[in-house]
C-alpha cells in the first residue's frame, strides 16, 4: 500500500471555492419554494435520528430487561415495547423516505440549473474554443457534473450531516449512562475510522483521476473515429482505428482494476476498527453488569447504537470519495463556465441597423496565431446589392473574411462595417441575424429535413418551410419522400447527396431573409451538372441582396459586379471579369489554368 501523500493545501481552497460556488444553485434565492423544501428535508433527518437513537435501541432494551427479570405476568408490556420497536425502525424509513422525496426538486432543479448554465455558456464560447477541444471530451465533462451534482448533495446533506448528528446523540446517551470511558473510546474510534478512511481514499481517488483520464480518452477518440468514420473506410483502417480504441479502453480496464482493488484495503481496514470498538464497548458494559451496575438490555442497547452508527460510517469511504470525485467533476464544469468567451459585445453594444447593407473591409489585418499573420491591410468594399467575389489560390484568406464577418474573431488591426456601422461595436446577435451564409460543408442537424429548413428562423410555418424549399428548388425532391418533411437526413445529413445538402442550407437562408449573404464556396464540392443547377438558384437568391461570394471555380463568379483577388493575406487585383481578363495577372493566370484542366477533363470524357 502506498504512504498517505496530504492533500495540498490549494486543494482544499479549491475544493471549499467549488462548494461555494454551487451553494446558490442549491439554495437559489430566486426560489423560496425550493428553500421551503430543503427546510422540510432536514426536518424529517431530525425527526429520522431522533426515532432511530431514542426509538428503536431504547424499545430492545426494555424488552430485554423484562425479559431478564423473569416476570412472565408483564408479557403485554414486552410485546408493547417488541411492537415499538418494529414502529420506530418503520418510522425512520419512512422520514428517509419522506425526506428523499420532498428533496428531490432540489436536486434535480440544481442540475438543471447548473448544467443549463454550462451549455448556454458552450454556444458563447469562440469558435477558437470548439475548434481546439474535442467534443466528446467536452460532453463527458457535462455528463459527469451532471451525475455528481444529485450524489454529492445527498450524500453531503443526509448522510454527513446526519451522521454528525447521530454521533452527538450517541455521545450523550454513553455519557450519561455508561460513563467517561465509553465516550472516549467511541469519540477515538471515530477519530481513527476517518483519519484512515480519509488515507486511503486519497490514495483511491488518485487511482480513479487516472481512471477517468483514460475513460475520457477512450470516448473522446470513440467520437472522433465514428464522426469520421468515411475518412476511416477511404484508407481502410478500421483495424488500426479498433487497435486504438482497444489501447485506450485497456488503459481504462488497468486503472479500474487498480481502483477497484484498492477497496479491499479500505473494507478490510474499516470493519477491523469498527469491530473492535464493538468488541470493547460491549465488554465494558458486560464488565459493569458482572458488578451489577448495568443490565442484559444495556449490552443490547450499547451494541445497538454502535451497529447503527457503524452503518453510515461504514459508507464513508465512498462518501468521501464520491464527494471528493463531485467536487472533481463539478468543477471540471466550473472550469468550462468559467472560460473566457473571446468574442464579447461592447458594454455600449447597440442594435445593428441594415439600412441598405454597405459592407467594407477597412485595413483589416488578423491571424489565428499572433506569430503569423493572414490578412495584412486588406481593404474591400461590397456597395449595397451589388455582388462582390473573393478568389484566390488556397490559404490566402478567403475564408477568414466570412469568420471575421460573422465575428466568429475579431481583427488584429482595422475595422468592418455594415452601413457605417463597425461591427465590433454591436451585439453579435442583431450582427448575426443580417447575415446568411450557404457553407461549402453544409452540415445539418440528425433531424428531418423540416427541421434543418426550418432553422433558419425560429417561428417559421410549414407553409414558409416549403416556400423557401420551393426557393432552392428541392420541394418537389422532398415532397416525393415517403416521409416528405418528416424524413430524416441521418448524421451531419449524410442520407442526402451534396447536391441535396446545398439546396437544403439553401432553402435554410433564405427562410432566414438575410440582407447581406455570404457563398462560401458553396459549390466547389459539386459535380459540374449539379453545380449549373445550383448556381441558376443562387443567381436567384442574391438579387436584391448584397452578396460575397467566395469562390474557388472561377466560372461561378464570371458575372460578379466586383472580383477581389487576394494573395497570401493581401488584394493583388481587383474588377470585373473582363477587366482582369485584360490586365492578365493573377486572375488571368487562374483562369488559363481553370480552361486548360476543363477542357481536358471533357477531352478525357469524349474518350
Amino acid at each position: 500500500m502506498p504512504p498517505h501523500a496530504p492533500r495540498d493545501q490549494s486543494d482544499k481552497q479549491a475544493d471549499l471555492q467549488t462548494l461555494r460556488r454551487f451553494v446558490p444553485y442549491l439554495w437559489p434565492s430566486d426560489a423560496p419554494g425550493l428553500r421551503a423544501r430543503i427546510v422540510a428535508a432536514f426536518g424529517f433527518v431530525i425527526l429520522s435520528k431522533l426515532v432511530q437513537v431514542y426509538g428503536a435501541p431504547f424499545a430492545l432494551q426494555g424488552a430485554i430487561d423484562r425479559m431478564a427479570e423473569g416476570s412472565r405476568e408483564l408479557a403485554w408490556l414486552v410485546i408493547a415495547l417488541a411492537v415499538g420497536y418494529a414502529a420506530a425502525r418503520f418510522g425512520t424509513v419512512l422520514f428517509d423516505n419522506l425526506r428523499n422525496t420532498v428533496f428531490e426538486k432540489v436536486g434535480q432543479e440544481a442540475a438543471r440549473r447548473l448544467t443549463s448554465n454550462v451549455f448556454g455558456h458552450l454556444h458563447k464560447l469562440s469558435l477558437r474554443f470548439h475548434l481546439e477541444r474535442r467534443t466528446g471530451a467536452v460532453t463527458k465533462v457535462v455528463e459527469r457534473g451532471t451525475k455528481s451534482i444529485d450524489t454529492m448533495l445527498y450524500f453531503l446533506l443526509f448522510n454527513i450531516a446526519p451522521t454528525i448528528l447521530e454521533l452527538t446523540l450517541v455521545l450523550i446517551i454513553f455519557g450519561l449512562r455508561f460513563g467517561a470511558w465509553l465516550v472516549i473510546a467511541t469519540i477515538l474510534m471515530v477519530a481513527v475510522y476517518i483519519t484512515f478512511t480519509r488515507i486511503i481514499t486519497d490514495w483511491r481517488a488518485k487511482l480513479r483521476e487516472q481512471m477517468n483520464e483514460a475513460d475520457t480518452g477512450a470516448v473522446a477518440h470513440a467520437v472522433d473515429s465514428l464522426l469520421n468514420f468515411e475518412t476511416v473506410k477511404y484508407f481502410t483502417a478500421e483495424e488500426r482505428e479498433s487497435a486504438r480504441y482497444d489501447a485506450a479502453v485497456r488503459a481504462y480496464a488497468n486503472a479500474a482494476t487498480k481502483s477497484e482493488n484498492s477497496l479491499a484495503w479500505l473494507n478490510i481496514g474499516q470493519s477491523v476498527i469498527t469491530n473492535v470498538m464493538l468488541a470493547f464497548g460491549m465488554g465494558l458494559v458486560v464488565w459493569g453488569w458482572a458488578s451489577g451496575r448495568f443490565t442484559p438490555g444495556d449490552v443490547v442497547l450499547v451494541s445497538t447504537l454502535l451497529t447503527q452508527l457503524f452503518r453510515p460510517l461504514d459508507m464513508l469511504g465512498m462518501v468521501y470519495r464520491t464527494i471528493r470525485q463531485g467536487l472533481i467533476d463539478m468543477a471540471a464544469m466550473f472550469d468550462l463556465i468559467d472560460t473566457p468567451a473571446e468574442i464579447t459585445d461592447a458594454p455600449d453594444a447597440g442594435e445593428l441597423i441594415v439600412t441598405s447593407g454597405h459592407v467594407r473591409f477597412e485595413n483589416v489585418r488578423f491571424g489565428y496565431d499572433p506569430e503569423r499573420e493572414i490578412l495584412h491591410g486588406i481593404d474591400i468594399d461590397v456597395p449595397a446589392g451589388s455582388t462582390v467575389a473573393v478568389v484566390g489560390p488556397s490559404g490566402a484568406g478567403k475564408s477568414t473574411l466570412s469568420r471575421l464577418l460573422f465575428r466568429f474573431y475579431d481583427p488584429t488591426g482595422g475595422r468592418i462595417t455594415i452601413d457605417g456601422q463597425d461591427i465590433s461595436k454591436v451585439t453579435q446577435n442583431s450582427l448575426r441575424r443580417a447575415i446568411g451564409i450557404v457553407p461549402q460543408d453544409s452540415v445539418l442537424f440528425n433531424d428531418t429535413v423540416g427541421y434543418n429548413i426550418a432553422y433558419g428562423r425560429d417561428g417559421a410555418t410549414q407553409e414558409e418551410v416549403e416556400a423557401a424549399a420551393r426557393g432552392a428548388a428541392i420541394h418537389d425532391f422532398i415532397a416525393s419522400m415517403p416521409d416528405g418533411y418528416a424524413t430524416r437526413v441521418g448524421e451531419r445529413g449524410l442520407k442526402l447527396s451534396g447536391g441535396e445538402k446545398q439546396r437544403v442550407a439553401i432553402a435554410r437562408t433564405l427562410l432566414k431573409d438575410p440582407p447581406i449573404l455570404i457563398l462560401d464556396e458553396a459549390t466547389s464540392a459539386l459535380d459540374s451538372r449539379t453545380e449549373a443547377a445550383i448556381q441558376d438558384t443562387i443567381r436567384t437568391i442574391e438579387r436584391g441582396r448584397t452578396s460575397i461570394v467566395i469562390a474557388h471555380r472561377l466560372s461561378t463568379i464570371v458575372d460578379a459586379d466586383q472580383i477581389v483577388v487576394l494573395d497570401s493575406g493581401r488584394v493583388a487585383e481587383r474588377g470585373t471579369h473582363a477587366q482582369l481578363l485584360r490586365k492578365g495577372g493573377l486572375y488571368a493566370e487562374m483562369w488559363a489554368r481553370q480552361q486548360s484542366e476543363r477542357d481536358e477533363a471533357e477531352a478525357e470524357a469524349a474518350e
